[in-house]
């Protein structure tokens, strides 16, 4: 294993401690706040069509950002990923109720059967999982590297947003050439634009 990889496998079993020893109560207190900082986020509020993901611990859960999406007519895209090629269509979900498939990252994805594509030049905001990042937008994921390929194909205008938990900053991610960074990571404290 290289160096950089190995720094990023430690840094991921870190965060997974550290928010494994949040006490539960504390932790849904901090994704509220997180939800409550991205409902009245400007970027957030001015955009129509929202690529969000569906969690996979330690990501800020989007549960109930994802059904808080409907009610103010936001069109809402969830990512299907292909292994083959590391691929990912995005899929637009017409509602909470839509039903999932149990997807290749261990993550339910919507039914491409019951889902319409959305070409990617349609998305106003992307909000990004990831594992832990950095106060300059660097950003590490769980290692498959769907994201980064997905990022640079986003169009220029699309901000790219993290949710993380400040539990989840680190003072430097290690990133390699084809690592791709956010623009904007909100936590329950504060919204960090990418220095």
């Amino acid at each position: 294993m290289d160096e950089i990889t190995e720094k990023k496998r430690s840094i991921r079993e870190d965060i997974q401690k550290r928010i494994r020893t949040l006490p539960e109560k504390d932790r849904q207190a901090k994704v509220h706040e997180i939800e409550n900082r991205l409902f009245s986020f400007a970027n957030f509020l001015e955009s129509k069509v929202v690529l969000l993901y569906k969690d996979k611990s330690p990501e800020v859960p989007t549960g109930q950002i994802i059904k808080g999406c409907y009610p103010i007519h936001k069109v809402v895209v969830l990512p299907a990923f292909n292994p083959d090629n590391k691929g990912v269509r995005l899929l637009k979900v017409d509602g909470p109720g839509i039903a999932f498939k149990a997807g290749p990252r261990g993550v339910p994805e919507p039914d491409p059967s019951k889902c319409k594509v959305v070409p990617i030049d349609f998305i106003d905001i992307a909000i990004i999982p990831g594992v832990a990042f950095d106060e300059k937008g660097g950003r590490i994921g769980s290692g498959e590297g769907y994201y980064d390929r997905l990022i640079p194909k986003l169009p220029i205008t699309a901000r790219k947003v993290a949710l993380a938990l400040e539990a989840q900053l680190v003072p430097q991610v290690p990133m390699e050439p084809h690592d791709r960074f956010v623009d904007i990571i909100i936590t329950e404290n504060r919204i960090i634009y990418k220095i």
